[in-house]
């Protein structure tokens, strides 16, 4: 004797089981489905499950999304082989399953393992204890060559303006006056209208 059951894979409730039990049974959003999943994505009245000659036949009821099996999208009744994927729309996948029932054992043994693992968590790469990574500079795209000419001159003038207005200091500070007499500060000592011996 085999027992069916769907598995959900991914929607609403991962994980969960859907045992499948009567002659008649209906996947919909509508709680009065023998199968009920509350998403936006299933209609009311998605599909139906027909027990025929010991096997599940499943057929879409014209719904929205569609009813797919193993990628398929259902154009008539299609009968289900345990493994068999059918999907709701694109984000309800259910796994369909046999389970074989020993009438003188007390424990089910399934032909498919219907248990959904999580999928494995990842590790974190191991942090080590390292010098810091240098700076990355990325090189100067192709094209554009760098000139340091125009800041090698503004250079040189920042340095020239600042030792002109040192040495202009220096001779102001003078209380007589006679460093202004030197050359070549007496001729702007001239201009200005002073008189140097």
């Amino acid at each position: 004797m085999a027992q069916f059951q769907f598995v959900m894979r991914s929607g609403p409730t991962p994980g969960v089981t859907f045992p499948l039990e009567g002659d008649q049974l209906t996947i919909g959003r509508d709680s009065s489905n023998g199968v009920a999943i509350n998403d936006a994505e299933v209609s009311r009245k998605h599909s139906r499950l027909s027990f025929q000659g010991g096997k599940y036949v499943i057929e879409d009821l014209g719904s929205t999304n569609g009813t797919f099996v193993n990628g398929q999208r259902l154009a008539g009744p299609v009968v289900l082989k345990a493994g068999d994927v059918v999907s709701l729309g694109e984000q309800i996948v259910l796994m369909y399953d046999a389970i074989n029932m020993d009438a003188g054992a007390t424990v089910a043994v399934s032909r498919k393992s219907a248990r959904v693992e999580p999928p494995p968590m990842q590790q974190a790469a191991p942090v080590y204890a390292s010098t810091p990574a240098p700076a990355y500079a990325p090189p100067p795209a192709a094209g554009k060559k760098s000139n340091m000419v125009p800041i090698i001159i503004g250079g040189g003038v920042f340095l020239f303006i600042c030792l002109c207005v040192v040495t202009f200091l220096i001779i102001d500070a003078d209380p007589t006056g006679a460093r202004w007499c030197m050359f070549p500060f007496n001729i702007i000592a001239r201009l200005m209208g002073s008189v140097c011996p």
